[in-house]
């Protein structure tokens, strides 16, 4: 049993394992140096202490079912970012968390289960996916749509392939810009979501969506003309948070401060404000 942690206070963690996923994008294998990894829920994500720099929020990326670590997908964007993208194996930093509403995922057995990334909005989906694969017999379907800038940009693209290879899954890829050799689809998510959904009930249909906000409002529409009602959509916001448990104000949406009443919220809750530019 892991002792309750103040939300405030860092726990040290030594990276294990660290790789490039795509220029400027990487991803660690975290353990701590004292104790147990804290469990987490799909969805959830951590602040991340670079040593004297800084200080970020970061989705977990891996699988909520292997407690002996953590990962983190990071993409160097600034200070901290880039810090975090650096580290290696035996460095080590600061953890807080885990933080944030989680998918819930877990409460739609016997549901059409539709995943909708973009870009490195794969990563907060991934541990959601890693359980509907894991209970695949629990759910009525499985599909994963994804899309990204251009092929080279295409992240996890290995367990893509696995993930399409499967007969109980169905898996569309898309880019924005194609290049010689890519016999994949080309255009936006929501094309091929168009099709990923036709002849389903969209009526049985719990959706997850992770991306550029602009993404998930359309996917959101391509959903509602699908049938499925704005009560079983779950997007994943993105904010600046600095404190994780709102209290700095910082990452304000609305009513709501994402880090502590979200980062997922239902659909419902967030469209009329997801519409604003302002917010």
């Amino acid at each position: 049993m892991v002792a309750e942690q103040d939300p405030m206070l860092p726990r040290r963690y030594r990276v294990i394992r660290a790789w490039e996923e795509l220029q400027g994008v990487s991803t660690m294998q975290l353990a701590p140096v004292d104790g147990e990894p804290v469990p987490f829920l799909p969805g959830q994500f951590n602040m991340l202490y670079a040593f004297g720099i800084g200080e970020i929020a970061v989705s977990i990326s891996g699988n909520a079912a292997d407690t002996d670590q953590l990962v983190h997908t990071t993409r160097s964007v600034g200070l901290v970012s880039d810090a975090v993208t650096r580290l290696r194996e035996g460095d080590m930093l600061g953890v807080r968390g885990p933080f944030g509403a989680p998918w819930p995922v877990a409460e739609q057995t016997g549901r059409h289960i539709v995943f909708v990334a973009g870009g490195l909005g794969l990563a907060p989906l991934r541990p959601a996916i890693y359980h509907v694969l894991a209970n695949r017999q629990d759910y009525a379907g499985l599909t994963i749509v994804y899309g990204a800038r251009a092929p080279e940009e295409l992240l996890y693209a290995e367990e893509l392939k696995a993930w399409k290879s499967r007969f109980d899954t169905e898996v569309e890829v898309t880019v924005d810009h194609a290049q010689p050799g890519w016999t994949g689809a080309v255009g936006v998510v929501t094309t091929v979501l168009d099709r990923a959904l036709a002849g389903n009930d969209g009526g049985n249909i719990s959706a997850f969506l992770c991306g550029p906000e602009i993404m998930m409002r359309f996917g959101a529409k391509s959903l509602a003309i699908a049938g499925v009602p704005d009560e079983r959509m779950w997007v994943s916001l993105e904010r600046n948070m600095k404190c994780a448990v709102g209290f700095c104000g910082h990452c304000q949406f609305g009513p709501d401060f994402v880090c502590r009443d979200g980062p997922v919220f239902r659909q419902d809750r967030v469209a009329r404000l997801l519409a604003m530019k302002e917010i």
